[in-house]
């Protein structure tokens, strides 16, 4: 497994390391932070997951104080990081950033290597639409005419990961709804998903926005359809799922920032209200929204609520697709 390990700013603890996982005993929460904070994320480079943890990780240094390392360990659609920050010690000081596919693997994976009960959410940072997109060259330009090409050929999809709420939004609405025998090809992450449907490598791609709508922009790619209620500000001229013969159709990958189970309540609370005060932040809410993002602000509490809810969503999509990974 090839590991990642790049620090945002500010400080540099251990210089041309990535910080272990195991950490000194932390400090009683009425001191914290006394020293750099990790977010791990378990997602490749360039992926949304991986930028919102860096936009908010820069202006989380300087409200805690404290170095904001993010530390990338892709793998597994996300269960590899994910389970390392299960086991790690509950002291605010390690912090996972993962997308929805955090909510999808406890089903789609037969051993995850994780239980959402290992973890206290601390705050959803944002939603964004799904896309499905193509190569300019493929003879579909919206989701009806993709629709009739797949029942006369078999068509392949470059996902950005296995359990990726992009990827099962592909088997949801072409394969289940629309009843098309599609194949499933996931990379490692979103970024390596849409340069292979640029390079032609796969005629069809699906990923959040974010990572996708530069090519849109610059004519390398074409969209087909977005999963969201409304069109989005990012691509405003591709159509939602709703128009596009799908009525109250919606998908999202939400990207949210969890500490493992036991982390003391006032650490999650300061953790919830920094990120939220970062997030609100003119410059941050600017360049998310440039990329899709739209922040609620929510409670640890609210939030539960709500990730209770993807699970049990995301759960009937698996079992009515048939996607399992074993």
């Amino acid at each position: 497994m090839r590991r990642y390990c790049t620090g945002i700013v500010i400080a540099i603890a251990q210089a041309g390391a990535c910080p272990a996982l195991a950490a000194p005993p932390a400090a009683g929460s009425g001191d914290y932070p006394n020293r750099s904070i990790r977010v791990l994320v378990p997602h490749a480079p360039g992926g949304p997951t991986d930028i919102m943890a860096r936009v908010v990780g820069q202006r989380l240094s300087e409200s805690l104080g404290h170095p904001v390392v993010i530390d990338n360990r892709p793998g597994a659609g996300g269960n590899i990081g994910t389970a390392l920050v299960a086991r790690a010690p509950a002291d605010g000081y390690t912090v996972l950033c993962n997308s929805s596919a955090f909510a999808v693997n406890v089903s789609l994976f037969a051993k995850p290597g994780y239980d959402i009960r290992d973890f206290e959410p601390v705050i959803n940072g944002g939603v964004i639409a799904n896309l499905i997109f193509a190569h300019p060259s493929l003879p579909a330009s919206n989701l009806q005419e993709l629709i009739r090409l797949g029942r006369t050929k078999k068509l392949a999809y470059a996902s950005s990961g296995m359990g990726t709420t992009p990827h099962l939004t592909v088997e949801r609405l072409l394969k289940t709804m629309a009843g098309l025998d599609v194949t499933h090809i996931p990379y490692n992450g979103a970024a390596l998903a849409t340069n292979a449907v640029v390079s032609a490598e796969v005629p069809i791609g699906t990923a959040a926005v974010t990572a996708p709508a530069p090519m849109l922009k610059a004519g390398k790619l074409k969209g087909i359809v977005v999963t969201s209620l409304k069109r989005t500000a990012a691509l405003p001229d591709v159509p939602t799922a709703a128009e596009s013969g799908f009525p109250g159709y919606e998908d999202y990958t939400w990207i949210a920032f969890f500490a493992p189970r036991g982390t003391p309540r006032a650490v999650v609370e300061r953790l919830n209200a920094d990120i939220a005060a970062a997030l609100r932040t003119q410059v941050v809410t600017e360049r998310l929204a440039v990329l899709g993002f739209e922040f609620m602000p929510n409670t640890p509490a609210e939030f539960a609520k709500y990730l209770n809810r993807e699970v049990a969503k995301w759960g009937k999509v698996v079992k009515d697709s048939g996607a399992r990974v074993d």
